[in-house]
C-alpha cells in the first residue's frame, strides 16, 4: 500500500549507514524497554510465585509503564540523550488467550506509549522479545497454549528436569536471594533442554522433520509460525500510522532446538562445549518420553577458566512424561529413535541434519525464509518498514553468518555482552582503556556480519550492557548503609563507556539493555525476571523530581556526547567524558538542508567553546543539550568541541 509522504518513517537506510529523509548519517543511541516487558502486569514477575494456572487470562497492560508514567519515563530517556527505543512486545502478551486471539486492550495500551514515544523525539522499533521461548520454559515470549497445541504438558517440566524454572526452583520463604537451586545466570541452559529444544525444533524445521506432525491441518512448523506472525500482523497494523515506528526486530535470540545435532553424539572439542549438562537430542526425546537419563556434566574452573568434568548427573529419577497423556512422540513415528525398555535406541543418527534429502543448512533452510516471512509480515502495512535481524548469538560465536538472501533494507542486530562480567557478576578489574582494546575486535566482528554482506546492512547493537547486582551486590549495600550518590555505581561506569567507546570508534549504532522503569535495587527483583538486574534506572534510586538525572545507575557510563545526525559523511568520532570534549571529522555536504546535530549533556557542557578547520556556522541550545553546525563547503571538517572552563552560564554562539 502506498503510504502519504509525512508518514514515512524517520529512519532508513543506505547501505551500511542509517539516515534520514534529508540524507543526514545518523547514529541510533537508545535503550531497550524494557525488561520487565516480559512478564505480566502488574505481578508476574519471576520475584513472585506461580504455577501459571492463569496464563490464558494475564494483561501485559501497564508494560513498560503505566500511562500517566510515560511521559516521565521517556522525557529522561531523551534528557539523557538517547533517539531511538527498542520496545520490547511478547506474542503471548498480544495472544495469550489461545491461538487466533488478540488482546485489545493491550494493542490500545502500545499504541498510546508509542505515540507519547514519538511526541518525545524518540524513534522505535519493536522487538518480539523471546527467552528460552515462554515464562513456562523459564524464560519469556510464547504463550502458554503452545505447549498444549503440540501436545506438552508444562506442569510436569520442573519435576522432569525438562527445564529449570525460577518459580519452581526458588525457595521465596528462604532469605537467601541466591540459592543454590537456582543459580544465577541459569536460565540460559534451558535451551538444550528437551521443553524447549523441541519447541525451537518445531519452529524451524517441523515440515521437513517431521511432516506429518499437524495441528489444525496444518503442519507443526506452519502452525506455530502463522501464529507468532500473526501476533506481529496485529501490532504492525496498529502502529504503521506513526512515523517514530522505524521497523520489527525479526525474533529475540532465537534458539536453534536440536537443528543440525547429532541425534546421540556428544559435541567434541571446545567450540562446541559450554558449560553445564551435555545434552544430547537423544537424552531429550528419551526424558520426555519418561525415561531417567543420566548425562554428564562441564563446569568452568574458576582458575583457568577451562572446562572440566564435573560427573554425571541424573535427570527425571522419577520418569515423568512431559508429553500429554494419548499423545505420542512425533520423533519416534517419524524414525528418529525408538523406546527399548527404559532405555532409548537411536535409529537415524543424521535425523536433524537432514532437510529435505539436503545436508541441512540452517541459514538457508530456516532463518532466511522466516526472515523473508517477517518482512512479508510487517511490509504489508508499511512497505518501507526496516527488517532488524537476530540469529542465534551463540551460533554467532561458533562462525555462523546471517543467509546470503536477506530482505532488502535490513539491519544487523546482533547481540553482544562481556561474557565474563555477566557470567561471574564480577566488576571487571582491567581499565576502561583495556576493556576498550579487548571489546573492540569482537564488536568489529559483529559490525563485519553486515558489513561484508552480498546485501550490506548497517550494525545496530540490539543488546549490550552490564549488570548492576555486581561484586555481590555491593552497590545495595552502599544504598541500605544510606548513600545514595552517583558513586555508588563508579564500579559499573568503565565497562560502559569501554562499549560506548568502540561504538563511537566504529561509528555504530546500539542499544543499551535495559531501562526496567519498576526495577528495585534487591538482588532477588530486579529486572522482575529471573533475578536479571541490567536496568540503567531504578525507582528506588530516585528521591526528587526536581533532577532529571535522579534514579540513573552509572549516568557517566552511558550520558555522553554524540553526533545524532551528520550533515554529510562521518569518518570518525571520539567522546572524551573525563575532559568533556567531542571530536569527530565529517565529509560536509551542504546540499543536505540539515545541520549536523551533536548531543551534549547538560551535566559536562553548561558552556561551550568549538572549532573547526573549515566555515561554518554553529549554535548552542544548552536546554535542549544540543549543537546544530551548518557546513558551507563541500569539504572534509574537523570539528572540537569543548566544555568551557568554569562556565557559569549558557552560552549561544555563532562563529
Amino acid at each position: 500500500m502506498t503510504q502519504p509522504a509525512q508518514a514515512m518513517p524517520w529512519v532508513r537506510t543506505d547501505g551500511v549507514r542509517f539516515v534520514d529523509h534529508a540524507g543526514r548519517q545518523l547514529l541510533l543511541r537508545g535503550v531497550n524497554l524494557g525488561g520487565d516487558c516480559k512478564v505480566p502486569f502488574p505481578d508476574g514477575g519471576t520475584d513472585v510465585p506461580t504455577d501459571f494456572a492463569d496464563h490464558r487470562d494475564v494483561s501485559f497492560v501497564g508494560r513498560p509503564f503505566p500511562l500517566a508514567e510515560a511521559d516521565e519515563h521517556l522525557g529522561r530517556l531523551r534528557h539523557w540523550g538517547f533517539n531511538v527505543l527498542r520496545f520490547l512486545v511478547t506474542w503471548e502478551a498480544v495472544a495469550h488467550a489461545g491461538p487466533g486471539s488478540r488482546d485489545e486492550a493491550y494493542l490500545d495500551y502500545i499504541v498510546r506509549v508509542l505515540e507519547r514515544a514519538q511526541a518525545h523525539g524518540l524513534a522505535v522499533f519493536i522487538d518480539f522479545h523471546q527467552d528460552v521461548w515462554s515464562r513456562m520454559s523459564g524464560g519469556s515470549g510464547a504463550p502458554g497454549w503452545t505447549f498444549e497445541a503440540l501436545g506438552l504438558d508444562f506442569t510436569s517440566f520442573a519435576a522432569a528436569g525438562a527445564a529449570l524454572v525460577m518459580q519452581q526452583a526458588f525457595d521465596y520463604g528462604s532469605p537467601q536471594d541466591h540459592q543454590p537451586g537456582y543459580p544465577m545466570m541459569s536460565w540460559a541452559g534451558n535451551y538444550q533442554r528437551p521443553a524447549n529444544a523441541i519447541m525451537w525444533t518445531a519452529f524451524f524445521a517441523g515440515a521437513a522433520f517431521t511432516p506429518d506432525w499437524t495441528i489444525a491441518g496444518q503442519n507443526v512448523q506452519h502452525f506455530l509460525q502463522q501464529q507468532y506472525l500473526a501476533a506481529m500482523d496485529a501490532v504492525a497494523a496498529r502502529v504503521a500510522h506513526l512515523p517514530a515506528v522505524v521497523g520489527f526486530d525479526t525474533l529475540n535470540e532465537p534458539g536453534l532446538g536440536w537443528l543440525g545435532q547429532s541425534l546421540s553424539q556428544r559435541p567434541a572439542g571446545p567450540a562446541g562445549l559450554r558449560p553445564g549438562p551435555q545434552w544430547t537430542p537423544l537424552d531429550g526425546l528419551r526424558l520426555a518420553h519418561g525415561q531417567s537419563v543420566r548425562i554428564p556434566v562441564l563446569v568452568r574452573d574458576a582458575a583457568t577458566g577451562a572446562l572440566r568434568s564435573d560427573g554425571e548427573r541424573v535427570f527425571n529419577e522419577r520418569c515423568r512424561r512431559i508429553w500429554r497423556p494419548g499423545i505420542a512422540d512425533p520423533f519416534a513415528a517419524h524414525g528418529a529413535w525408538r523406546p527399548a525398555g527404559g532405555e532409548g535406541e537411536a535409529l537415524d543418527e543424521r535425523f536433524f541434519q537432514n532437510f529435505d534429502g539436503e545436508v541441512l543448512d540452517i541459514g538457508r533452510h530456516a532463518m532466511a525464509p522466516f526472515f523473508d516471512a517477517v518482512a512479508r509480515t510487517i511490509r504489508r502495512h508499511r512497505p518501507d518498514w526496516l527488517v532488524f535481524a537476530e540469529i542465534n548469538p551463540y551460533s554467532t560465536a561458533l562462525g555462523a553468518r546471517f543467509p546470503s538472501q536477506m530482505p532488502a533494507h535490513w539491519v544487523n542486530a546482533s547481540h553482544w555482552y562481556d561474557i565474563e562480567c555477566l557470567r561471574s557478576k564480577r566488576a571487571p578489574s582491567a581499565s576502561r582503556a583495556d576493556l576498550a582494546r579487548r571489546y573492540r575486535p569482537e564488536l568489529e566482528g559483529l559490525r563485519e556480519l553486515g558489513v561484508a554482506h552480498a546485501i550490506p546492512a548497517p550494525m545496530l547493537l540490539g543488546e549490550f550492557g552490564i549488570p548492576f547486582d555486581l561484586d555481590g551486590g555491593l552497590a545495595y549495600r552502599r544504598w541500605r548503609a544510606g548513600e545514595t550518590g552517583p558513586e555508588i555505581w563508579d564500579g559499573h561506569v568503565a565497562p560502559l563507556a569501554a562499549a560506548y567507546d568502540v561504538l563511537d570508534a566504529l561509528l555504530a549504532s546500539g542499544t543499551l539493555w535495559n531501562y526496567t522503569a519498576s526495577n528495585r535495587n534487591d538482588a532477588r527483583i530486579g529486572d522482575h525476571w529471573n533475578q536479571e538486574d541490567l536496568s540503567i534506572f531504578s525507582r528506588d534510586q530516585h528521591t526528587t523530581d526536581d533532577d532529571p538525572d535522579c534514579g540513573a545507575r552509572a549516568l557517566a557510563g552511558f550520558c555522553r556526547a554524540y553526533v545524532l545526525a551528520a550533515q554529510g559523511r562521518l569518518r570518525a568520532m571520539r567522546c572524551d567524558d573525563a575532559r568533556a570534549t567531542l571530536e569527530f571529522e565529517l565529509d560536509a555536504d551542504p546540499s543536505i538542508d540539515a545541520p549536523t546535530l551533536v548531543f551534549l549533556p547538560r551535566r559536562q557542557f553548561r558552556a561551550i567553546e568549538l572549532t573547526a578547520d573549515a566555515p561554518l556556522r554553529w549554535s548552542f541550545d544548552p536546554l535542549a543539550q544540543r549543537v546544530e553546525i551548518h557546513c558551507t563547503r563541500a569539504a572534509p571538517v574537523r570539528v572540537v568541541i569543548r566544555a568551557k572552563p568554569g562556565g557559569r552560564r549558557w552560552l549561544t554562539s555563532t562563529s
